[in-house]
């Protein structure tokens, strides 16, 4: 038995990993179980092929972040030159 606290009380789940703003990997406190959110929001446990999954998935919501903040920035340097001109 890994850890009769959690068969007693119940896991104890600490987000270890924010992959997007709704997809978060789990693990218990006391005996170290991994689950993460499945396309429903339910937990489900980690195994290798979901987190594979939120590795790419983390990956991809980076790269969009990153344009959208380029992006935002290239707008405020326009409106900038624009306000300068007029």
């Amino acid at each position: 038995m890994k850890s009769i606290h959690c068969m007693v009380f119940g896991h104890e789940y600490k987000v270890t990993r924010q992959v997007t703003y709704h997809v978060q990997e789990y693990t218990c406190k006391n005996c170290k179980k991994e689950l993460t959110t499945n396309s429903n929001g339910n937990l489900i446990e980690l195994t290798p092929k979901f987190k594979e999954i939120n590795d790419v998935l983390e990956r991809i919501h980076h790269k969009r972040l990153v344009r959208m903040n380029k992006r935002k920035k290239l707008r405020q340097t326009q409106e900038k030159a624009k306000l300068m001109t007029a």
